[in-house]
């Protein structure tokens, strides 16, 4: 049985692989390029209400944390949440006690291509902590917070306060230029602190209200409150800035277009340049030519 091998010259061989590695070089570089420019996709969370407060019992000889979250929400795993009530168990002689009520509670957070953002808003709420079973600790009539992050620019935060306030059954006007103490005898006192708001490069955080509570009616010790309170708070943090890929260079071609080396000199650049990557090879098959043409004249010559 007969068979044929083709095989391809060696210098013909080692030129096309060379120029095929040297088209095929800068695609995978801008490949590389593009996977790392995807960055951090950034981040988002909102909360209606946050309790970090203690709760003392029976002449403070029982503690009970009280640690109470409503509407807590983050992203990128977009979420929205709207419950209206927070109750706590084991504070109230085993019955559930209601901590917040409100008609509007909503928290959401979100983060799209290039933006995090996060959003809150409490309507006509009552927050109440033990102890203090039909006083409320603070009634609003509306907060909202909002902290937007966009790759590239400045974050923004902020928060609103609408309407009235009431703490332990004052009224009361909270400003931005300092906190406000609410003291009444007998009963304990909150110091407020609205709109606290801050920015960094790449992050914001919007919290309309903090509370510090110390409540003991009548110095009773029967249930006495202690600790911090947040309503509607806000944070976001910056997706990373998509990077700039590098731009391919001038003389790069795909793999396709790469010209074998017998082509004719104005397709390897010579015309235009004077000079080419395949000037070697042309130079040395022409000069292959020039040896063996002397050759067959002297053999022709011999001959004759």
């Amino acid at each position: 049985m007969n068979s044929t091998n083709f095989r391809m010259p060696a210098r013909r061989f080692a030129t096309v692989a060379v120029a095929t590695a040297l088209a095929a070089g800068p695609a995978a570089l801008g490949g590389a390029s593009a996977a790392h420019a995807t960055g951090e996709q950034g981040r988002a969370s909102a909360v209606v209400l946050r309790t970090g407060l203690d709760v003392s019992l029976l002449g403070r000889t029982a503690n009970v944390p009280l640690a109470v979250a409503l509407n807590e929400v983050e992203a990128p795993r977009s979420a929205r949440k709207t419950a209206l009530t927070a109750t706590l168990d084991g504070v109230d002689g085993g019955r559930p006690f209601s901590v917040l009520a409100a008609e509007t509670a909503d928290a959401k957070a979100t983060v799209t291509d290039g933006t995090a953002e996060a959003t809150t808003e409490l309507a006509h709420a009552k927050v109440h902590v033990p102890g203090l079973p039909l006083l409320s600790l603070i009634e609003i009539e509306g907060v909202t917070s909002k902290a937007t992050c966009e790759a590239g620019k400045t974050p923004t935060a902020s928060s609103n306060l609408l309407g009235a306030v009431t703490v332990l059954g004052r009224k009361v006007t909270v400003t931005a230029g300092g906190p406000t103490d609410v003291k009444v005898p007998g009963v304990g006192e909150v110091r407020l602190d609205l709109s606290a708001n801050a920015t960094t490069s790449r992050t914001a955080a919007a919290t309309a209200l903090q509370l510090r509570v110390s409540v003991d009616p009548l110095k009773l010790g029967v249930a006495a409150v202690e600790g911090t309170l947040t309503l509607a708070k806000a944070t976001c943090e910056a997706p990373s800035a998509p990077a700039a890929s590098a731009a391919p260079p001038a003389e790069a071609k795909p793999q396709g277009e790469v010209k074998p080396q017998g082509g004719p000199a104005k397709e390897a650049g010579l015309a235009e340049t004077g000079g080419g990557s395949l000037t070697p090879y042309l130079a040395g098959g022409a000069l292959a030519l020039l040896v063996a043409g002397g050759a067959a004249a002297a053999t022709a010559r011999r001959r004759g």
